[in-house]
């Protein structure tokens, strides 16, 4: 079983910033890729920023050069750094795990329960 706790989100207002935390625990053998997902109300949920096990980025174009994604690999923590936040970032934010729980299983696919963020003017 793996668990996922999100933590950080909130109200905050244009121009601030915000960070975002994922501990995963668990039968988690390797880590193939970690990443943050956003759906904003009556929107898809969309990509924001992801990180390999090898820890290669990558990132939403609306979001570049402002978030910053991490992972403290002793941790099993997964973060994301938001500044100069904006409106239109105004999301519930879910974390997505993708994982391997033993050398022969499958890739397998996990998510937090999400978090709110609200971007205020």
């Amino acid at each position: 079983q793996v668990q996922l706790v999100e933590s950080g989100g909130g109200l905050v207002q244009s121009g601030g910033s915000l960070r975002l935390s994922c501990a995963a625990s668990g039968s988690i053998f390797s880590i193939v890729v970690m990443g943050w997902y956003r759906q904003a109300p009556g929107k898809q949920r969309e990509l924001v920023a992801s990180i390999t096990g090898g820890g290669s980025t990558n990132y939403a174009d609306s979001v570049k050069g402002r978030f910053t994604i991490s992972r403290d690999n002793a941790k099993n923590t997964l973060y994301l750094q938001m500044n100069s936040l904006k409106l239109e970032d105004t999301a519930v934010y879910y974390c997505n795990l993708i994982y391997k729980r033993a050398w022969t299983a499958p890739v397998t696919d996990y998510w937090g329960q999400g978090t709110q963020v609200t971007v205020s003017s």
